[in-house]
């Protein structure tokens, strides 16, 4: 059983970019879901889609081979407004390249929209 199946779907999405693959299968939750979701509007990975094998919900993830670094962010920090920019210069490697997703009242964003919202939360995962 894995600890974190985030942290784990993250890892090997990196892994199989830095290896040209073209596409990757994951475990499936909510919470990977929302956080392949947000990196799909951002650009960073193409579509995906469920599939379902022995009783367990997969994803099948097409990538784009844009993205050069994505992880989790543990421990899970609280984060008011003020705080973001202290940090996007921890986990991103210059202004406004890249995203954080954080984990807010109104459900996953990335750090850009919830400054513009003025919306805290927790951080959950960062790629760019």
């Amino acid at each position: 059983m894995l600890n974190d199946p985030l942290a784990s779907a993250l890892s090997k999405i990196l892994n199989y970019e830095k290896r040209s693959k073209k596409e990757c299968i994951v475990l499936s939750s909510k919470v990977i879901k929302g956080v392949l979701k947000i990196m799909q509007d951002n650009l960073y990975i193409g579509s995906f889609e469920v599939i379902k094998h022995a009783g367990k919900e997969y994803l099948k993830v097409n990538l784009l081979g844009k993205i050069n670094k994505c992880g989790t962010i543990k421990p899970r920090f609280p984060v008011k407004i003020s705080d973001y920019e202290k940090f996007e210069k921890r986990y991103l490697p210059a202004r406004d390249f890249g995203i954080i997703i954080v984990s807010t009242n109104k459900g996953l964003m990335t750090h850009k929209e919830a400054k513009e919202k003025s919306l805290g939360g927790k951080l959950i995962a960062y790629c760019y």
